[in-house]
């Protein structure tokens, strides 16, 4: 991968857990499990090569519609995924922020997600991002508010700083697993210029060498950002 251009910032919308989970007769939860695990290999691949920023819609803030054990089964894996994972974030030079309205979540799991925040804070590689209980609409609508509350005249420059992302680079690679083709409210202003790309591979079955063949397609793109 030395001889591409990398993108400072993906982002990935994980899909198809449920779906890899039904075509091999397991509960829902199995694909769960098996998307967390993905998520390790995924992250640590992109600390290893020189990512900066990868971002990961893991909770969205319509995601509480699903079934209620479902949605219990999330929080005690996102809890639990935190955990385990400090250690792999603390060798691996990763530094881990979440993004989104975390006041919805319980105070333990709001204190994990606090903890880990802190614990890796001083490690300067990969910043894995994950969005919990986010959605893009509601996430603009408190930007809105923290300039109001800061007396900020409305601008781009200080509505990026009011921003759940504020610091962190615009998305360069979006990428959406599970043949879906959409946003599904997600980093809609940080996404403004990124290059999409939509997959048939559900999430459990997304690889590192899927990865580079995407990262060798930007690589290859001239992005203008509206110039000639």
């Amino acid at each position: 991968m030395s001889d591409l251009r990398l993108p400072e910032h993906i982002a990935m919308i994980m899909d198809g857990n449920g779906r890899w989970a039904k075509e091999r007769g397991l509960k829902r939860t199995a694909g769960h499990k098996k998307g967390a695990e993905v998520v390790r290999e995924i992250t640590t691949y992109c600390a290893k090569i020189g990512i900066k920023y990868l971002t990961l819609y893991a909770f969205s803030t319509e995601n509480w519609k699903r079934p209620k054990l479902e949605v219990e089964y999330l929080m005690k894996l996102l809890e639990k995924y935190l955990k385990e994972e400090l250690e792999v974030y603390l060798e691996n030079n990763i530094r881990f922020r979440a993004i989104g309205d975390l006041s919805k979540f319980s105070k333990s799991l709001q204190n994990r997600i606090l903890k880990t925040q802190e614990l890796t804070s001083s490690c300067n590689g990969l910043t894995q991002v994950l969005a919990l209980n986010y959605g893009s609409k509601d996430e603009i609508i408190r930007a809105i508010k923290k300039l109001n509350e800061k007396g900020l005249e409305v601008s781009e420059k200080n509505l990026e700083s009011c921003l759940d992302t504020a610091g962190i680079s615009p998305v360069d690679i979006m990428i959406r697993t599970s043949g879906e083709v959409r946003l599904s409210n997600y980093l809609l202003w940080q996404n403004a210029y990124a290059e999409m790309f939509f997959v048939q591979t559900y999430w459990p079955d997304f690889t590192k060498t899927e990865l580079d063949d995407i990262i060798s397609d930007f690589s290859r793109r001239e992005r203008r950002f509206g110039a000639v």
